[in-house]
């Protein structure tokens, strides 16, 4: 008899840290020892980042439920998310996801922000190509899109440094500063790397 095997997304998916180089990704946190509730609060009040992306209202009480959030979707496997950090001081500059995750179907989409002092530093960039190679090396994953909205110059950039082609327009599908703006829909292969 053939020994069983375990498919990936029969798997239950522990938080994975990832060294990135000069950036260090980890699971977001609220504990005694690491609190990256202020650097979600900035988030939330950040013009440029509140521009572009769905945040949570700027409440100390939604960045904590945003925290635990973010660690019970790992648990259920529907979306993994990496707090940016710098790596010596574990302050966290910026997120990255792997949101929608599907396992059966391989695929998942990308989202990720940096915070003021984290931009024009190829942060975002190293760490989203850092957590691609895990979903395509770690996870299995075939596919991974990513979405942005036309006039998001910045997230055009980490797009195509990070190899995803452009296969799309959605038509006024999001609301930037209370105009209808075109989404951009990129996508990654893991044989296209």
């Amino acid at each position: 008899m053939a020994p069983a095997t375990i498919a990936a997304h029969d798997l239950v998916m522990d938080p994975v840290e990832i060294n990135a180089g000069a950036w260090y990704l980890r699971v977001p946190r609220a504990d005694d020892r690491m609190d990256d509730r202020h650097a979600v609060l900035a988030s939330c009040s950040d013009p440029e980042i509140t521009r572009w992306r769905h945040r949570p209202p700027p409440d100390p009480a939604e960045a904590d439920a945003y925290v635990r959030r973010r660690l019970r979707d790992w648990a259920r496997d529907e979306r993994y998310t990496w707090a940016v950090c710098e790596p010596t001081t574990g302050e966290m500059l910026g997120e990255v996801s792997l949101d929608r995750v599907d396992p059966p179907m391989g695929q998942a989409e990308a989202a990720c922000w940096a915070l003021p002092a984290a931009r024009r530093r190829g942060m975002t960039t190293t760490a989203l190509g850092a957590v691609l190679r895990f979903g395509f090396a770690g996870l299995g994953l075939h596919r991974v899109t990513y979405l942005w909205a036309a006039g998001n110059t910045a997230s055009g950039r980490v797009a195509e440094k990070c190899g995803f082609r452009t296969e799309g327009r959605m038509r006024d599908a999001w609301v930037v500063d209370g105009e209808r703006h075109d989404v951009i829909v990129t996508g990654l292969l893991a044989t296209d790397r």
